[in-house]
């Protein structure tokens, strides 16, 4: 018997349990990650990740380097009561995400404002440092 009896290729078989149509709760829990949009103009670099349902105390903005991370921690409660069953489903998860920003940018001067499940990050830029070439001499 062959698996195209099912007209599904059987490497694709799962692939509508993932799909966020049929259930959008299950692949939010499989899914541990958010929307960006990502500008810039002449003076800053702007970041605005769309996080709802996660809440301001549970998101943390961090600096590393050039490396620039988004983290959150995010509970999600679903309930449903009808005539003859009540169902509720809850999931935990962390959310992250990394960006590298490269090394013209204040990290002192980064401002983070959260509003409305966006998370808005602006991150000024300034003038690289001019290195410097050299040569060494090799003894």
């Amino acid at each position: 018997m062959s698996l195209s009896l099912y007209k599904k290729d059987p490497l694709k078989m799962f692939e509508d349990v993932f799909n966020d149509k049929v259930s959008p709760f299950f692949s939010s829990m499989v899914a541990p990650a958010f929307k960006v949009d990502i500008s810039e103009d002449e003076n800053t670099i702007f970041i605005e990740a769309d996080m709802p349902g996660v809440k301001k105390e549970d998101i943390k903005v961090s600096m590393d380097g050039d490396l620039l991370s988004i983290s959150a921690e995010r509970t999600q409660s679903e309930e449903e009561k009808k005539k003859g069953y009540h169902r509720i489903e809850r999931s935990r998860g962390s959310l992250s995400r990394s960006f590298t920003l490269g090394e013209n940018v204040d990290a002192e001067k980064i401002e983070a404002k959260y509003d409305n499940g966006v998370l808005k990050v602006m991150v000024p830029k300034v003038e690289p440092t001019k290195k410097t070439e050299k040569e060494i001499p090799v003894n």
